[in-house]
């Protein structure tokens, strides 16, 4: 059983930067792809980042734009997501997720954090 637990989120202007973190425990006799979605109201989850266990392989949704860089720290079983120039469009919940392959398909995922609310304000 892994636990995920989001943190990091909060009020931005526009233009402005966050960094969400995402710690995980638990779920130590396999290793983790770990990914982050998001989903605003009213619209479907969408798939932002996701970063295989080693960290040398990273994948992006086009909502990221070249925007946002997700990355890891094994030793502190911390997966992050680094959001620069965000947009009032960037407004949603954010989960972070992990399972045993990255995919950017949001059922690929069993084990789901609570999530993190991220306003960007005008």
């Amino acid at each position: 059983q892994v636990t995920l637990v989001e943190s990091g989120g909060g009020l931005v202007q526009a233009g402005g930067s966050l960094r969400l973190s995402c710690a995980a425990s638990g779920g130590t006799d396999r290793t983790y792809d770990m990914a982050w979605f998001r989903q605003a109201p009213g619209e479907d989850r969408d798939f932002v980042a996701a970063i295989t266990w080693s960290g040398d392989i990273t994948y992006y949704g086009s909502i990221a734009k070249g925007r946002f860089t997700i990355s890891r720290i094994n030793a502190k079983n911390t997966v992050y997501l680094q959001m620069n120039s965000l947009e009032p469009e960037d407004t949603a919940v954010y989960w972070c997720a992990a399972d045993g392959r990255a995919s950017s398909y949001y059922a690929d995922y069993k084990y789901w954090g609570q999530g993190t609310q991220v306003t960007v304000s005008l």
